[in-house]
């Protein structure tokens, strides 16, 4: 634009007052600069009553656009070096290290497994690697935990990306009621039931959850009605899946596990029965948060009725044991003494529990008879984490699909 004909402050003004619904727009960055140094020593700036300053300030703002402290930058340059030159220094930037294409692999993988935590993600990343020799993974093996949670919040992949009550105490002489101490010996299992809801007054299915204390192997299972009747024969097909010995069977004080069916079972199996203590609610803590993190996670918390209790226990039988126990990470607790004593627990280890099995001394004194750690391989290294995850995937789709016919 050629304003070289406006030499007053009074035009300026008056410009301001007529010009209130215009906007200016320079073609490049160089070209403004070039236009406000002009300006600037058009009117002799430096020398200008502060009003008059303030009349130029607005005309060059509204002319190029640029910011208040935009302005005041240029005019400083101005008055130290006498001409408005754009800047040649280049801001520092980091070097890009994770790709458009890792992100990508890290959506497939948080849609597999449907976003563990970043320990457990850490981990499958490593596996994958390293395990399954995947070249995809090999920057990914390296990531921090906390540049997963960056990830996490990068448009690629926002757009991509998919009741504690108070136990009441009772009065049945069934199980001892007492805290297991496996002391380092897989064996020793917690036991819950999670149900999944009412619809019209109708029950829904419950789901038997069984979890081994140091290990921390899980096997799950599926039951229409939780009475003595439907429960005996699921218990004894579901510890019959730990591929170790059953030392210990610990549940809370409700009914379906402390009556006589359940203690005739256990006897038979020669497996000591343990149950809940009184306002001791963290007896229950792994079992209760595998319950959340495993179970509601994948089969949420809507009504399944219990016509479909057969073939959901089929997809864990067949499928979802096989996932969460070879290809789930799970997080292993720390413990920390204080010069006080007091414990505190940090979760810095993540290990499949089957790693986790074979990390133990002698792993093999443990297993069932007709079972061995080759064995326990080839069903592992099958396939990786990520394959065995999307395909579980996608049976539970046709498992949900079944539920609408």
């Amino acid at each position: 634009m050629d304003d070289s004909r406006v030499v007053s402050i009074a035009q300026i003004r008056e410009f301001l007052k007529l010009s209130n619904s215009v906007k200016f727009e320079g073609v490049t960055i160089k070209e403004k600069y070039e236009w406000v140094d002009k300006v600037l020593t058009r009117f002799g700036y430096a020398r200008l009553k502060k009003k008059e300053r303030g009349n130029i300030r607005k005309y060059i703002m509204k002319m190029t656009g640029f910011s208040k402290s935009q302005l005041t930058r240029l005019i400083l340059k101005k008055a130290k070096v006498g001409k408005v030159l754009p800047s040649s220094k280049k801001r520092h930037t980091f070097p890009v290290t994770y790709t458009t294409s890792d992100i990508a692999r890290l959506i497939e993988t948080d849609n597999a497994h449907e976003r563990l935590s970043g320990f457990a993600t850490q981990e499958i990343f490593r596996r994958e690697s390293e395990k399954f020799l995947k070249k995809d993974y090999v920057r990914l093996c390296k990531i921090s935990v906390a540049h997963i949670y960056n990830l996490r919040e990068k448009r690629q992949y926002t757009s991509a990306s998919l009741t504690y009550t108070k136990t009441q105490a009772t009065q049945v002489s069934i199980g001892e009621r007492r805290k297991p101490y496996p002391e380092g010996k897989p064996g020793f299992i917690r036991v819950d039931s999670v149900h999944q809801g009412d619809l019209d007054k109708e029950k829904g299915v419950y789901h038997i959850n069984m979890v081994d204390e140091v290990t921390q192997w899980e096997i799950v299972g599926c039951v229409e009605k939780i009475s003595e009747q439907y429960l005996e024969t699921l218990l004894a097909d579901l510890i019959a899946q730990f591929p170790f010995r059953i030392i210990n069977f610990h549940s809370d004080n409700g009914s379906e596990y402390i009556n006589k069916t359940v203690a005739r079972l256990l006897n038979k199996l020669i497996i000591s029965q343990t149950k809940s203590r009184s306002r001791k609610c963290n007896d229950q803590a792994l079992v209760e948060g595998k319950n959340g993190s495993v179970i509601r996670k994948h089969m949420g918390r809507s009504h399944i009725s219990q016509k479909n209790a057969r073939s959901i226990n089929e997809f864990y039988r067949d499928c979802f044991n096989v996932y969460v126990n070879y290809h789930r990470p799970s997080g292993f607790p720390t413990t920390i003494v204080d010069e006080k004593g007091k414990q505190k627990k940090k979760y810095k280890i993540y290990l499949i529990p089957y790693e986790k099995l074979k990390s133990l001394e002698n792993a093999t004194q443990y297993l069932r008879v007709g079972l061995s750690i080759e064995i326990l391989d080839k069903i592992a290294y099958a396939k990786s984490d990520n394959e065995y995850a999307k395909e579980m995937q996608k049976k539970k789709v046709e498992l949900f699909k079944n539920f609408k016919k």
